[in-house]
Formats: C-alpha cells, structure tokens, sequence
C-alpha cells in the first residue's frame, strides 16, 4: 500500500499537510470540551457561582464544537481531493501501462482481469484513502492525548479503560485473523465474476442459438454464489463490530461512574474541604468519562482502517502488479529508412514460441517480400500463419532470427514508426463508437489523413456504395464493435481504415472470409491497381483469394513445405495440392 504513495503529486502532499493541521486543530478543541464541561460542572454545585460564568464557558463549549465542525469539513475536503487525484492518476498509469503491453502480458493478466484493476481495485484505494488517512492521523493523536488528560486521574478508572481496550483489540484480533484472507479471495472473484459476465454478453447470439441460456444462468449463477458467500462470511464478521463497540463503550462509561460512585461515597461529609473534595471527584468523573470515550472511540476509528486497509492493501498489491511489470516488447530509437528500401520486407530464419508453451509454433520460417509484391500465406488450421503475420507490427517478438523491414531488424525502430509503416486488418475485424468517418482515419498515421484519403481508401475498399446509401454517408453512426453494420461490411470498413493511413506494408490477416468471391476479387484487384507499390501479405483459407499472389508460402506445423505461384505450387507442393482440389474441382483450376 505504501508503494501506492509515490503516484501522489507535489500538490497532494501540501494538501495532506493541510488535512494534519486541520486534524490536529479539531482534536485539540474536542479534547477542550470536557474540560470546560468539568468547570461547569464545578460551578453548578459550588454555591455562589455566577450565571455569567456558566454562559462563559456554555460559549467557549459551543465555539469549540464549532471550530471541530469547520476543522472536520476542511479536513474532509481535502482528504477526499487527494484520494480523487490518487485514483485519477492510478487509473490513467494503468491505462498507459496496458496500452504498452504486448500480447503476452495481455494474456497473462486476461482483459477481465486488468478491467477489475483499473475499476474496482482503484476505488478501493479511493475509499480507504479518502477515510483511512483521516483516521490514521486523528486516531493516534486523539489517543495519545487524551490519555496524557487522564494519565494523573484514579488508577482505578485508568485500569477500566485498559480493560476496555484490551477487549477491544481482542475483537479487533479476531477481525484480522478471519477477515483478512478472504479479501485477496474477494478480489479473485470479483475478475472471475467480471469474466463470465463479459463472456455472455459478448457471445450473446451463440447462447440464444444453442438455447443456452440455463447453462450459462448456472455458470453466473456460481460465480455469483461464491463471491456473495464470500462477501457474507466477511460481512458477519465485520457484523461483530458494531454492537461489540457499542457494549464496549456503554460498559465503560458504567464502571467509570459505577467506580466514582464508590469514590465519592467513600469521602465522608465532615467539613466543607471533603464537600469540595467529592464535587472534585464528581468534575474528574464526568471528564474522565469523556477522555475514556475518547480513547475507545480512537481505537475503534482504527478498527475502520483494519477493514478497510487490507482489502485496499490487495488492490494496492494487484495494481502494482500491473505497473510493475516490465514490458516484453522494447521499443527501438530508429525513426526513419532509406527511401530507396520502402516497403521490403526480410524475415532472417524466424522462430517463435508462445510463453508457456511446449514447443515453437513457427520453425525456422525465411523468405522475402519486396516492394510492390503481394505474398501469401496458406495451410491448415494451426499451422502458424496469423502467428507469422502478426510478427510483423511486433505484436509478438520472435524468439530467434530476426524480421527486417526496409534493411532494418523490426526491433530497432521505435513501435510508433513501424506501426506507421504497416497497415494492419485483424482476423476479426473491429470497429469503434463513433462514425465512419473515424473509424476509417482512425489513429496516427504520421501524417494527416485527408477527406480524400478516407474517400479514396473507402472505394478502393468497395465500401462506397453502402456507405453512401447509409443516413448521413460518410458520417453515419457506428455502434460499438461495428454491431449495426453487417459482417462483410464492418471487414471492409476495417480494410478501409488501414488503407487510408498510405502504409509501406498492408497485413491482411484473414481479412477476405467474409466477403462474397465477387467483392474479394473486386477490391483485390483495385489493391494490385490502385496500391501497386505496397507490399501486401495475406492471410486467407481460399485459394481463390490467393492464387494471383506474386509469392505464394504454405505452411504446415510452422514449417515452409512449399513457396512460389500458384501455378509452381500445383506442381511442387502436395499439401498445396489437397488444398486446391478440396476447394476446387481440377476443370475448376485449370481453366483458372
């Protein structure tokens, strides 16, 4: 928790320094209460005693109370501004940090994960900043305090309040011992209630077509059951609390007055000194009980702390986590290429192997694609080829060998500069909230993207004709995830957007499937046309989509088995060669 405090700024501290003062001020005048109540208690039953001089101190009493009251909204104010400022900054360092990761650490923590950190764990660093740090400086000042008040009084009340405490730590005790494992628990949960949420709202239409939706009540409906249960067994304990307070502090104040009583019986009524002597007593009574109260309702405030600290201590822990973690992917210093190697592309004897796993998915992969060519990648189903594209914007970084864009290894080029030189449309394709107009000069291409460029990109894209037809064109609504816009479309659109930043390299990873074979044949024609000196590389399943490809690389168990044309391929290559008849019949490919 306390590594959580460096990410205060210059300003908080002041305002923290603030809030002691403050603090301090109101403890001062709470403790000044009883004092004067003992002097007006004195006055009531000393004969004689002036009205005004109980008015007198009746005012002091209430200018005190008031004073507390002014101390305890300044300080509440400045409190809750640092605990705001914290959780603003702590939010926006994870945001940051996870815009950093790769997809390596993206996985690690799992995205429901990372959204319970910036969300939930953040507010409860919040919660126990904005209450925790009133009562961590006010507590131990109030105690100390007012046990100097009462330190000279009779040791028989001393010995009350000792009692009183040691009761009280004992529940305390029995709090941390019980309460504090399940909060690390509680946060667990919580990740794992946020991913089965996130699951069935996302794969909404896939459990209404399998009528799941029973299934996917009773996955919730556990992941709900434990975190309640969880929550209550926490709850009940905490439960103990408030009424254990409550006993502890009406008990006190008993045996304070039920010793006094004693006291002031045992002091006989001879003369006038032992009458003075037992209204001295009474007075040290009355105080006394305010001061024992002040002690117990200190130690209590620090029961505040115990149950919210250690919960804010596994948040504090978790997002720490996050910040602590050091990037896999490190950026390079390079920002610029000859401009006679644009868009050539080298990989080196290239292998890569996911974390974790058991063996290399790609094995000792090398080929080159020069400027203007369009390469291929085919194979069957987990033969690594959206793993070798998605290599290139360094998504991931290769294990061994190496990956060369315009004569340089990737990894020396800062990611901004090579994410500038590669258009590149996911296997699935996403859209933003907003319109199309966004989404498609979406980013920072390292240059302006104009109203012709997007135009431009969305024709080439063959999205014109349903964008025009769209309410309000260019600037129709998205909705998120591209929801309202059709499969083919939202792919097209995607395709759009990465063609508008003019990149050296497009990466079409398996960006064609949903498209009809005359739009795929269309726009890939329009790319070879209107894009001819851009390096493209694709992924797709259909020899249709491919079969035109400068350089054709089929891959089987993260090996080349095969590189050339199409039409080298179908002399060469079996594993080309089943694929091709699977899809095709052989009138089919050879009248191409």
């Amino acid at each position: 928790m306390l590594k959580i405090l460096k990410y205060l700024k210059r300003k908080e501290w002041l305002m923290i320094l603030c809030s002691v003062i403050f603090i301090v001020t109101q403890v001062y005048l709470d403790l000044e209460l009883p004092e004067y109540m003992s002097k007006i208690t004195q006055l009531i039953q000393i004969p004689g005693s002036e009205m005004n001089d109980i008015f007198k101190n009746g005012g002091y009493m209430m200018l005190c109370a008031l004073g507390s009251l002014v101390a305890s909204f300044v300080t509440v104010f400045f409190v809750s501004k640092v605990a705001a400022g914290l959780s603003r900054t702590l939010r926006k360092e994870v945001f940051t940090k996870v815009e950093g990761f790769s997809m390596e650490e993206i996985n690690h923590f799992s995205t429901a994960s990372l959204i319970t950190r910036s969300s939930n764990d953040v507010t409860q660093i919040q919660m126990a900043m904005s209450l925790g740090l009133q009562v961590l400086i006010k507590a131990p000042i109030m105690a100390i305090w007012a046990i100097t008040k009462i330190m000279d009084k009779s040791w028989e009340w001393t010995l009350a309040t000792a009692g009183a405490v040691v009761v009280l730590l004992l529940i305390i005790s029995i709090v941390v011992i019980f309460a504090i494992p399940k909060f690390k628990i509680i946060q667990n949960l919580t990740d794992n209630l946020n991913r089965v949420t996130r699951e069935n709202l996302t794969g909404l239409r896939v459990i209404r077509a399998y009528n799941a939706e029973n299934f996917e009540e009773e996955k919730f409906g556990k992941a709900n059951n434990k975190l309640t249960n969880t929550n209550l067994f926490i709850t009940r304990i905490m439960a103990v609390m408030g009424p254990g307070m409550t006993l502890i502090m009406s008990g006190l104040s008993l045996s304070i007055y039920w010793i006094g009583a004693y006291l002031i019986n045992d002091v006989q009524l001879v003369n006038q000194t032992s009458a003075l002597e037992r209204i001295t007593l009474f007075s040290d009574m009355v105080v006394f009980s305010s001061y024992a109260v002040q002690v117990v309702l200190s130690f209590m405030m620090l029961t505040v702390v115990f149950i919210i600290l250690p919960r804010a201590s596994v948040s504090a822990g978790r997002i720490m986590e996050v910040l602590n973690t050091k990037a896999t992917i490190k950026d390079g210093t390079l920002t610029k290429t000859a401009s006679n190697q644009k868009g050539n592309i080298v990989f080196d004897n290239v292998t890569f192997q996911y974390p974790d796993a058991s063996e290399a998915i790609l094995k000792n992969i090398s080929f080159t694609a020069n400027k203007g060519e369009t390469v291929a990648f085919i194979g069957s189903t987990g033969s690594g080829k959206s793993t070798l594209v998605n290599l290139v914007p360094r998504f991931f970084d290769v294990t061994s060998g190496a990956i060369k864009i315009n004569g340089h290894d990737i990894r020396e080029y800062t990611q901004k500069y090579l994410h500038s030189l590669v258009g590149f449309v996911p296997q699935k394709a996403f859209l933003f909230s907003g319109t199309v107009r966004s989404n498609v000069s979406y980013g920072d291409a390292g240059h302006e993207v104009t109203e012709n460029d997007m135009k431009k990109a969305i024709e080439i894209a063959q999205s014109t004709d349903f964008v025009e037809k769209m309410e309000d064109g260019y600037d129709a609504s998205i909705a998120q995830s591209g929801s309202n816009v059709s499969g083919g479309q939202r792919q097209r659109l995607a395709i759009s957007r990465a063609i508008s930043r003019k990149p050296e390299i497009l990466v079409f990873d398996d960006s064609f499937s949903a498209l009809d074979y005359k739009t795929d044949r269309v726009l890939r024609a329009a790319l070879n046309t209107e894009l001819a000196d851009t390096t493209k590389l694709i992924v797709a399943q259909r020899i249709g989509t491919i079969r035109d490809a400068d350089k054709i690389i089929v891959l089987e168990e993260g090996k080349i088995v095969g590189i050339g044309t199409h039409q080298e391929l179908m002399q060469t290559c079996e594993v080309y060669q089943d694929i091709a008849y699977s899809q095709l019949s052989k009138e089919e490919l050879a009248g191409e």
